[in-house]
């Protein structure tokens, strides 16, 4: 969704092969953002019941569930943020282009700066590509998965009817 809204935002040409490249690429750093924050939420949830004095079949109380995914989400917020600022901040250069001839720099101290070039066509699709798509992916990481993982929870807790052991 942000690959494609960023495109059409900027009215920007679709290269399938690099744009392709960078979806793919994209979908390994949103996935493992997603899969370490839930991983997380579910280690917190066995260290309550571990305080709370429970065993790991009973069920948290709601309230203990929200506290654990909203300290899940306090202590990856800086990872996934820095992740996502730092690959925009290093893929910015490649996607407008940016060209510094690393030999004159040395030889002549003259590095001849410039942006577009030939290599801009060929890999500027690929880096704004994954420039949109993981400043999009990175909101639906922080804020989509935890009240999805809720939702789902709250659920399986519905459907299911296991006693709830409150500490």
């Amino acid at each position: 969704i942000g690959v494609f809204g960023g495109i059409a935002t900027f009215n920007m040409p679709v290269v399938i092969l690099m744009t392709g490249v960078g979806i793919v690429s994209l979908a390994g750093v949103v996935v493992n953002n997603a899969i370490v924050l839930i991983d997380y939420i579910d280690y917190l949830k066995t260290k309550r019941k571990e305080v709370l004095g429970m065993d790991q079949d009973d069920n948290l109380p709601k309230e203990e569930i929200i506290d654990c995914i909203v300290d899940a989400g306090k202590t990856r917020l800086r990872p996934v943020l820095l992740t996502a600022i730092t690959t925009v901040l290093g893929l910015l250069p490649m996607a407008v282009g940016l060209n510094i001839d690393f030999i004159t720099m040395f030889t002549e101290f003259d590095p001849h700066i410039f942006i577009g070039g030939d290599n801009a066509a060929f890999w500027s699709a690929m880096s704004w590509t994954v420039i949109f798509g993981l400043s999009f992916a990175t909101f639906l990481t922080l804020v989509i998965v935890p009240v999805m993982y809720l939702l789902g929870n709250s659920i399986k807790l519905k459907a299911v009817k296991p006693k709830v052991v409150v500490g």
